[in-house]
């Protein structure tokens, strides 16, 4: 001790040891921490990629969907203005 004190000599050393413990103890929790962080950002980045695909998986279906209905809409038509039951129509496809 640096100075005499009139506090028990086995308190002081108690509090100095557990002032020793938490600065021993500082490295690994900042190491823990950090480990904790870039786990949950990279958890962050893999989950925004999913969602992503999945937005694009919708889109790819709602295009072709649409395109499939022009198709059908397209023959539709040609039924229609030839009069047949669409004998033309194969051309389309």
């Amino acid at each position: 001790m640096a100075y005499p004190t009139h506090v028990n000599s086995q308190i002081t050393d108690s509090i100095t040891q557990a002032n020793v413990e938490v600065l021993g103890v500082s490295p690994a929790v900042a190491m823990g921490n950090l480990y904790q962080a870039v786990a949950q950002a990279l958890a962050n980045a893999a989950h925004n990629a999913t969602a992503a695909q999945q937005q694009m998986y919708i889109t790819a279906q709602a295009a072709t969907t649409a395109g499939v209905a022009q198709i059908y809409a397209a023959a539709s038509a040609a039924i229609a203005r030839e009069g047949r039951s669409g004998a033309g129509v194969k051309s389309l496809l």
